[in-house]
């Protein structure tokens, strides 16, 4: 690559003077390091450019059981491994929270080949309803009359448990460092070949490693992987214990509590993307400043129907 002297660029004036690889794609900046050439001239920013191409593919394993209501349970539990791939997920800001919401670059969506947004590797969930054994028609309590009768009688418990690991992160530079014009900054860092070590470390306040990553020469794009990350994993536990009280032939009391959250477990949320900020490494790269579940939320309700 020519030096300024050797472009002849007159007295005074820079030339953005960059070395990259042989084969590596680069984007030439203007004189003085302005923003880059356009392939059209004559067109300004673009806010959208909607690309109609795209490809997918979703293997899972799935296992399903099933209790049927027999003495007064039943229950469902399921999980599904998978692998879900494709070249795009976020189509807007408002779902781009791991991922940037367009591609790296509109010319060679391949680079965006990778592990969907929308898919942890692993889901469970499980609920069950059971009717406690006590009251008319029940195991214990069954001859209790009177308000004894009505208080023993009509007891029924519920739980849902969801499991769920991490949702895929992609690291991202912050900027638009490769100087395609794209102001939507889907530009993702360099792999770092020096670093070693886990690059999750798995802390509220650093979540992923910044040091596993450098940032790119300017004019090119970096070599890090869409979704190579993983989230924070969630698990709830939700229970509720509800109470059916008959009054008369057709009034009915019903009595609901509901916990959600009951273990009142920290769902942390996903960690900020931005590895870089201003050409250094961002201090808030890796941070988590939100939750995906609310704390412990327990309701009463009364209803009376008639």
């Amino acid at each position: 690559m020519l030096t300024a002297a050797q472009k002849g660029a007159p007295p005074g004036v820079a030339v953005f003077d960059v070395r990259v690889p042989q084969g590596t794609k680069y984007i030439p900046a203007l004189p003085g390091g302005a923003p880059a050439t356009r392939p059209n001239r004559y067109l300004s920013s673009v806010g959208y450019f909607w690309l109609a191409e795209s490809n997918a593919s979703y293997n899972a394993l799935q296992v399903d059981v099933t209790k049927r209501m027999t003495q007064g349970l039943q229950f469902r539990a399921n999980y599904t491994w998978a692998k879900n791939l494709d070249i795009a997920s976020a189509v807007t800001a408002a779902t781009s929270l791991n991922e940037a919401a367009s591609v790296l670059d509109p010319y060679d969506v391949r680079r965006d080949w990778g592990p969907s947004a929308l898919n942890p590797t692993s889901q469970a969930t499980g609920n069950f309803t059971y009717q406690l054994p006590f009251g008319e028609g029940k195991p214990w309590l069954a001859g209790a009359t009177g308000a004894a009768g009505k208080l023993a009688s009509g007891w029924q418990l519920n739980a849902i448990v969801t499991l769920l690991s991490g949702f895929p992160v992609t690291p991202q530079v912050g900027s638009n460092q490769s100087g395609n014009g794209d102001t939507r900054v889907p530009d993702r860092p360099n792999l770092n070949p020096a670093f070693s070590g886990p690059k999750i470390i798995g802390r509220v306040e650093q979540w992923f490693n910044p040091a596993a990553y450098l940032l790119p020469t300017p004019g090119t794009f970096g070599d890090a992987g869409r979704g190579i990350l993983r989230g924070p994993g969630l698990a709830t536990l939700d229970l509720s214990l509800f109470k059916a009280t008959s009054i008369s032939e057709r009034t009915r009391l019903e009595f609901r509590a509901e916990s959600f959250n009951l273990l009142n477990r920290a769902n942390i949320g996903l960690p900020n993307p931005i590895v870089f900020s201003g050409g250094t490494t961002s201090p808030s790269a890796g941070i988590i400043t939100s939750t995906s579940t609310t704390s412990r939320q327990i309701q009463f309700a009364l209803k009376l129907a008639f």
